[in-house]
């Protein structure tokens, strides 16, 4: 039923009003002021106002006015009525952006006429968002599970239907073995003969790879030049190490693509569940693993994994016990990605990310010991340092000059969800001194999407403290877009998967321009992350993407170096 208020002093034409919209089955509210309707129109967000022009306290021209400046009211259909009756009080009217002026006396027809004609344009408009965001869906959808050259299932889509494999009520495999295969010395082929030809090829070996399946087994590709077959079919190792075989000799066979004859070869590395993982996630690792020792022999051989194939020389037991004393050790440091303004080419901002100096076995990524802090619980913790010392750090910029300078602080899963964040960053900031509007914090879309409601309160209190709000690595995780409409977060970054190969795939880049027009439909900021190129840079030009993360501007820096990029800037 659509929502219409009406906004006038006078009874008589109030009930006039009212009789006629509701015999028309429309619901209606009702203020006597403007005070008053400004009030209900903030909380109950009608479809359509109908406002008087000559008010007591004010005039309707300055409720248009007021309501227009916000974002949550600006879209709201607007009718003035008033006694005027000359055509520059009814263009002053149409300028503030009234939908339509009603010149008393009027019939009750052309009152039903003009709400009819609103509300059916009003309808119109959201029929077409929610079109284009269910279309927006099911492609999103596609790209997540699907890989846009091969058209073979990705890694996600191959880890869901392995896990469903595993936990079937109607089929029990009690063994299942992932086979791990890289194209040797690939990037030699997309150097020498271009991109296309690459993905011709790639194409080629899934279509090979394919005859290799027997009853149940999967095929993905995960990466530029690795492919994974999932193997239900075979429990033997000795049939697994036969069928590796054909799989290096289907692939040593020529490959004919535009007049050329291509000779490639393949490493492969396997692992079996249960004897090398407890996991579907810990499989891929494992075959992954095997596959890097069987490119270390030289390629075109296979390897089975076991236990004592290593990738990284530190141990992960020692690494655990090393990082809860890293921080009184002072060896994460925090550093900063700049992000830059694409209308302006102004600095903005920057991404704060920790980064670990171990004593002995160096610079230790983020992918290596996040998830030991996420396991053991050190990363509520590490998020907190993180958050002040980007703050204490950015407030010391802002105080040297650079006033206007915000700072972006990712968030955790497991921070999220402890029942007191909001009040923890609030006393951050009160310690600090820090500017709540300077700060914008980032999580990823799979943090908020299993419990809207809870995370829809979580906003709500961190928007109250003034903060902005963003979602990262939007289109990674579940995609379900009807979050974006519930959740009150200002901005959207892109995933880089989503521009790293926009110059080079039609998809992709049709892919990334809908998810910047939806965002900015929806009345959201877009930052693009990842851009390291020249071409990727042109292209969120082109399709107005607001902010730019990405190497092309520059590398996370230590402070310093920071505070030396911003003097650097600031005097060109």
């Amino acid at each position: 039923m659509p929502k219409i208020l009406i906004i006038d002093r006078d009874r008589e034409n109030q009930d006039k009003i009212l009789l006629l919209l509701a015999s028309e089955n429309h619901e209606v509210l009702i203020a006597e002021n403007a005070w008053l309707g400004l009030q209900i129109a903030a909380q109950k967000l009608p479809d359509l106002i109908i406002c008087r022009v000559n008010l007591p306290e004010t005039d309707g021209y300055s409720i248009l006015t007021a309501l227009q400046a916000e974002e949550t009211t600006a879209q709201i259909s607007f009718i003035l009525i008033g006694e005027i009756d000359n055509r520059q009080a009814i263009r002053q009217g149409m300028d503030l952006g009234a939908d339509d002026f009603l010149v008393t006396p009027i019939s009750e027809a052309e009152i039903l006429a003009s709400v009819t004609t609103r509300l059916r344009k009003k309808q119109a408009i959201q029929d077409y968002y929610s079109t284009a965001i269910s279309q927006a869906q099911i492609t999103l959808n596609t790209l997540l599970n699907y890989d846009c050259i091969t058209e073979l299932p990705n890694q996600k889509l191959l880890s869901d239907r392995l896990y469903k494999i595993l936990n079937s009520t109607t089929q029990t495999y009690t063994f299942i073995s992932l086979i791990c295969i890289g194209l040797d010395r690939f990037s030699r082929i997309n150097s020498n003969m271009g991109y296309n030809f690459g993905d011709v090829l790639l194409k080629k070996v899934a279509e090979r790879l394919q005859t290799c399946l027997g009853s149940g087994d999967l095929i993905s590709r995960l990466s530029m030049d690795r492919f994974a077959l999932g193997i239900v079919s075979l429990t033997e190792k000795n049939d697994l190490a036969n069928l590796a075989k054909l799989v290096l000799g289907i692939i040593s066979q020529p490959f004919l693509i535009e007049g050329y004859e291509i000779f490639i070869t393949a490493s492969i590395g396997m692992a079996m569940y249960p004897d090398d993982a407890n996991s579907i996630n810990q499989l891929i690792q494992q075959a992954d693993t095997a596959l890097y020792h069987a490119k270390l022999f030289g390629g075109n051989n296979y390897q089975f994994y076991h236990p004592d194939m290593k990738i990284i020389s530190c141990n992960p037991s020692a690494l655990e016990a090393d990082l809860k004393q890293a921080l009184e050790r002072q060896e994460l440091e925090v550093y900063y990605h700049p992000q830059i303004e694409l209308s302006t080419g102004k600095i903005i901002g920057s991404e704060a990310l920790v980064r670990w100096h171990h004593p002995q076995e160096g610079s230790i990524s983020p992918a290596t010991f996040v998830p030991i802090a996420e396991a053991n619980g050190s990363i509520v913790q590490i998020g907190e340092w993180v958050l002040r010392k980007a703050c204490l750090e950015t407030k010391a910029l802002q105080e040297r000059g650079f006033a206007d300078l915000q700072v972006s602080v990712n968030i955790s899963g497991y921070q999220f969800n402890q029942p007191d964040l909001a009040q923890n960053i609030q006393n951050i900031l009160i310690e600090t001194g820090f500017n709540p509007q300077s700060l914008e914090l980032e999580l990823t879309e799979s943090i908020v999407i299993h419990n809207l409601k809870t995370a829809t309160v979580i906003f709500q209190d961190l928007k109250a403290l003034g903060i902005q709000v963003a979602i990262d690595d939007f289109g990674t995780g579940y995609s379900s877009l009807g979050y974006l409409q519930q959740l009150p977060f200002d901005k959207l970054k892109i995933d880089r998967s989503f521009v790293q190969n926009i110059h080079q795939h039609e998809k992709t880049a049709t892919i990334a321009k809908s998810i910047i027009q939806m965002a900015h439909n929806l009345n959201l900021k877009v930052v693009c992350e990842g851009i390291e190129t020249l071409e990727q840079e042109k292209f969120i030009l082109e399709n107005k993407c607001d902010f730019m993360q990405g190497y092309i501007l520059s590398g996370p820096l230590a402070i310093q170096d920071w505070e030396n990029f911003l003097l650097e800037r600031r005097d060109k």
